[in-house]
């Protein structure tokens, strides 16, 4: 691909849905770090808690609106006014996704059809929509670049290649600038218990020898979230951005046996690894390999992941080592 010149388009009043997890907080962080006027769309609850927006030093700087991504009319409320969309809202646990595929269709599917919708009628001048590179299933060839077919291997999976190809017809049908960032697995603080990353910290901290994951084969392409957040920011920006697919990915794939070996050596422990039947996915559904090819994110958006796999994961369990981070997790449960 040939590098082209990439003018910076200026955010100043953005809308973060998915607000409160795990990568839309340490988004706004970020987009708030950035000068921008941030709205944060939360998904709402009696307790009236902003999810990791609650811990965050920003939250008095940002406009929370609590609500459903399902909810036509209230994310037409939270919509209005700005000038830049970063869409990130969705289901996102792959095992849960067996159990209620409606639930995924209706909040991945048609939630992202609110929220660009809303976005065309008033005149956002870019949506940002997050993908997943669970879409690609398993790798037919490596690195994976943005041309490799969908193929997707799970409910999850399969809502989010729906909304991906929907953000995309809003593209080609209606000429509106929609850009569709396609993360490999992301990983640091504040990620959800049912990753395989936390699973195996909070196990290890809470006294554990023996710990129980999935399938140990299968590779991963791990991408720090202070690096994913950045190349969101970097496609609100770019002048080059709108209609593409771009990964954000580090090019580098480690196995899941090996990640936790690499974990308990940096947590100074000895671990035994076994195999929990009830962890692993159904045998189709399993995706063996994924591998990103990021020309395209260096081209187009002039990012590149600066972090490296050690230091991430020495941020990460920092983190975790803190008391009131540990509890909020139940090592002990395999979390569906």
């Amino acid at each position: 691909m040939t590098r082209a010149r990439i003018e910076r388009v200026m955010m100043k009043k953005v809308l973060v849905t998915g607000a409160g997890g795990f990568i839309g907080s340490h988004l706004v962080e970020k987009l708030v770090e950035r000068g921008c006027q941030v709205r944060a769309f939360v998904r709402y609850n009696s307790s009236s808690s902003w999810g990791w927006l609650e811990e965050s030093g920003c939250k008095n700087e940002v406009e929370i609106i609590s609500g459903d991504i399902r909810d036509t009319d209230l994310v037409r409320c939270a919509v209005r006014g700005v000038d830049t969309v970063f869409h990130l809202a969705a289901l996102i646990g792959i095992p849960y996704s067996y159990i209620s595929p409606e639930a995924y269709v209706e909040t991945n599917i048609k939630g992202s059809l609110n929220v660009l919708q809303a976005s065309r009628d008033f005149g956002v001048k870019k949506v940002i929509h997050t993908s997943t590179s669970e879409v690609y299933g398993t790798a037919e060839f490596v690195p994976i670049h943005e041309k490799h077919r969908v193929h997707p291997q799970s409910p999850y999976a399969a809502s989010k290649a729906g909304a991906d190809f929907l953000a995309l017809s809003f593209y080609r049908s209606f000429d509106f600038p929609v850009t569709v960032v396609r993360p490999f697995n992301t990983y640091g603080p504040r990620q959800s218990a049912r990753a395989v990353i936390p699973t195996i910290i909070t196990q290890i901290l809470s006294g554990h020898k023996k710990i129980r994951l999935g399938a140990l084969t299968p590779t991963r392409d791990l991408t720090y979230v202070q690096d994913t957040t950045e190349g969101f920011i970097c496609a609100g920006e770019s002048s080059l951005s709108a209609g593409e697919v771009i990964n954000l990915g580090n090019k580098k794939e480690i196995s899941i046996q090996d990640l936790a070996c690499l974990i308990a050596r940096l947590m100074d422990v000895d671990i035994v690894l076994e195999e929990d039947a009830k962890r692993k996915r159904p045998v189709k559904s399993e995706v063996d390999r994924l591998l990103a090819d990021n020309a395209k994110a260096g081209d187009i958006l002039k990012w590149l992941p600066q972090y490296k796999l050690e230091e991430g994961l020495l941020e990460t369990i920092e983190w975790f080592k803190q008391r009131d981070h540990l509890e909020k997790y139940k090592s002990e449960l395999y979390n569906v």
